[in-house]
């Protein structure tokens, strides 16, 4: 057995100085007790501007989770996106261990196809680039560390969704190499994978990787799919353990000043609603579509292809989607789509029609005030004469509200006073933890951790056993 040397723990938890609590010192506590408390209650009510000294942020403050007019999500002083202070902290203070292809070699297939031919700028674009995106920000992220020892989280690098459209692998081969990478990893076996991250981007979520619930079950997962059950016997997302990232929305549409398509006046809108998207066979876009056929005045829903002549490309799909005041977003495949975040883009006020959605940073967001949420089950005339019911300068707040909140649907450099990685970094805070356990990980009296064949965890080597 290895060296379980005694007094090895590196932090001290308590320390006890032997000194006597006398009544001298109670009554001094309680005075400094009372004192801060009546110094808070002060400070609560001062004037805004006085906490600040006097400057003024050169961005909206708004906090989602309070109606206030002032407040829809929060920014500091400085511009930047700040996080409310319960259960996240103060600051961004967390350390990231970005896996690397060259460490385990497995990765490399994940990333690139058994033939290493898949072109990751191909990968990069689209609806589901959050896989590449996320990792190369991760790259150059001022949280990223190189020493797997300090590290509270670590990134698992796959592209698997662009890689088995690239036909690059196939399920099968998807499972058995993610298998493989996680053999390469004793920090994923020490805590049973529950500060390792991993990016589904797509409706799938984890079911690419077909034996998740095997191996990944603890795992952290950035999806923005929260639901899968239509097709699939479970959902891979779990509402304590992942986190909803937005999706991959096209960068020449999130550029601040600059984007492909520019909104439209309210008054210039020819529709009251759209829905821009293919049927696929499905029940509640094909209820659109048959509703646009009865009201084609009010709403524009063309049966789509996936190829010309049905099709609409990039800018005579956004030039479409401006066109409305509301955009009308129905589940297909799966609960989440695209084109909710697409909407904020052309000021176009979201009206949900998938039950079953989970949307991102809602311990941020208040989406009651920047979008509408209708019964899937009532896609009728009804909903048209509601949305009509709508007087315009309410619209015009709702989009106003939601251009204060788009920042957070953009995938920008750290430098960005917002963006969705501020967004995820925070969320990822959130789930650090001082302690890693798992079934398979045991501790002596000194701190030292160990496995079952009670041998220390420096000296674990792969390829490390599995459930």
């Amino acid at each position: 057995m290895a060296n379980l040397s005694p007094y090895h723990r590196t932090k001290t938890i308590w320390h006890h100085h032997g000194a006597h609590c006398t009544n001298t010192h109670q009554v001094g506590a309680l005075l400094l007790i009372f004192s801060t408390l009546f110094v808070t209650r002060l400070l609560d009510h001062l004037p805004s501007s006085l906490h600040n000294n006097g400057s003024h942020s050169q961005w909206p403050i708004f906090n989602l989770q309070d109606r206030s007019p002032r407040k829809l999500s929060r920014f500091n002083g400085g511009g930047y996106l700040s996080w409310p202070q319960r259960g996240y902290g103060s600051v961004l203070s967390l350390k990231i261990y970005v896996y690397d292809e060259n460490e385990i070699e497995a990765l490399k297939p994940l990333m690139y196809g058994k033939e290493g031919n898949v072109d990751v700028d191909i990968c990069y674009l689209g609806q589901w680039g959050t896989q590449v995106k996320i990792h190369r920000f991760l790259l150059k992220s001022r949280f990223r560390t190189r020493e797997k020892d300090e590290a509270d989280l670590f990134f698992v690098p796959a592209y698997v969704k662009c890689v088995h459209m690239l036909e690059g692998l196939t399920e099968e081969e998807i499972n058995q190499t993610y298998v493989e990478a996680l053999r390469q990893m004793p920090y994923f076996r020490r805590s049973g994978g529950r500060d390792h991250i991993f990016v589904f981007p797509s409706g799938n979520g984890a079911h690419f990787f077909t034996s998740w619930k095997t191996f990944l079950n603890r795992s952290i997962f950035l999806t923005p799919e929260g639901d899968r059950t239509n097709n699939k016997n479970t959902s891979s997302f779990d509402t304590w353990k992942d986190i909803i990232i937005p999706g991959n929305v096209d960068d020449e549409m999130t550029k601040n000043g600059d984007a492909l398509v520019q909104p439209l006046p309210l008054s210039n809108r020819k529709y009251l609603a759209n829905y821009l998207g293919r049927a696929q066979g499905l029940k509640g876009r094909l209820q659109l579509i048959q509703l646009a056929d009865q009201y084609s005045h009010k709403l524009e829903a063309p049966d789509l292809k996936h190829d010309p002549p049905g099709k609409l490309f990039k800018v005579e799909y956004f030039e479409h989607l401006r066109n409305a005041k509301f955009c009308l977003i129905p589940r297909g495949l799966s609960s989440w789509t695209l084109r909710f975040f697409e909407s904020f883009f052309v000021e176009c006020v979201p009206v949900i029609l998938s039950d079953r959605i989970e949307l991102p940073f809602q311990n941020v967001i208040d989406y009651t005030r920047i979008t509408i949420k209708w019964p899937a089950t009532r896609i009728k005339p009804q909903l048209l004469e509601y949305l009509e019911s709508i007087p315009d300068e309410v619209i015009e707040g709702m989009i106003a509200n939601g251009r204060q909140v788009k920042c957070l649907w953009t995938y920008a450099p750290e430098s960005e006073p917002c963006s969705a990685m501020h967004g995820i970094l925070w969320e990822l805070q959130r789930k650090v933890r001082v302690f890693h356990q798992s079934a398979e990980t045991f501790w002596l009296h000194n701190g030292i951790i160990v496995n079952r064949d009670l041998v220390e965890f420096s000296n674990w080597k792969p390829p490390m056993p599995l459930p």
